[in-house]
């Protein structure tokens, strides 16, 4: 056994003689080659990856593993007034992403969230059964087919699907009475 290389006194002494495996950092040529192969995959950036994997003419509208990919930015502009926000990486809100541009009136529902009708109903595939929206929640409410933006916190509700959240000040929305809104695909 004093002539094999280390990979193959490796391999004799944790496998044929089951005792713990003592580390001989092998000499042969593959481990060179390995470590060629391995170590610029290793260093390569995550998200560089990520989006060479995800990548493509209808990347923001499809599934992909990278939460940092499938990050939809939209825009909802009220007046004067841009609401930036960001949609969740599911059926529901790629479905709804696919009816952008939307111009829809916005009326209060409950002094709690401002809701509006969609053209037509989204899919629920692999939806949850509800949802806790919190303030800024943009949620599509499955039993009545609406669109929910929520400027107030609210409890659990069965049949709510989150579809994102606004990221900036959602004050204009605690405006009394109804609101022309316009949504968006962001292009920033």
């Amino acid at each position: 056994m004093s002539g094999d290389s280390p990979t193959q006194r490796y391999r004799t002494t944790c496998f044929e003689e089951r005792r713990a495996p003592i580390v001989v950092p092998p000499t042969d040529a593959m481990y060179w080659l390995r470590a060629i192969l391995v170590v610029p995959i290793l260093l390569a950036s995550p998200l560089t990856l990520a989006e060479e994997s995800c990548a493509g003419k209808d990347a923001p509208l499809r599934e992909c593993s990278d939460p940092q990919v499938n990050q939809m930015k939209i825009r909802i502009v009220i007046g004067d007034t841009t609401l930036n926000a960001t949609l969740e990486n599911n059926a529901t809100a790629r479905d709804f992403a696919a009816l952008l541009p939307l111009t829809l009136q916005l009326n209060d529902y409950s002094q709690t969230e401002k809701v509006s009708d969609l053209p037509r109903r989204l899919s629920t595939a692999e939806a949850p059964a509800g949802s806790d929206p919190a303030i800024g929640d943009i949620a599509y409410y499955a039993p009545w087919g609406n669109l929910a933006i929520f400027y107030r916190d609210f409890s659990y509700s069965r049949g709510l699907i989150r579809l994102g959240h606004i990221e900036s000040e959602a004050e204009t929305l605690r405006t009394a009475g109804p609101l022309t809104a316009t949504t968006e695909l962001s292009t920033d």
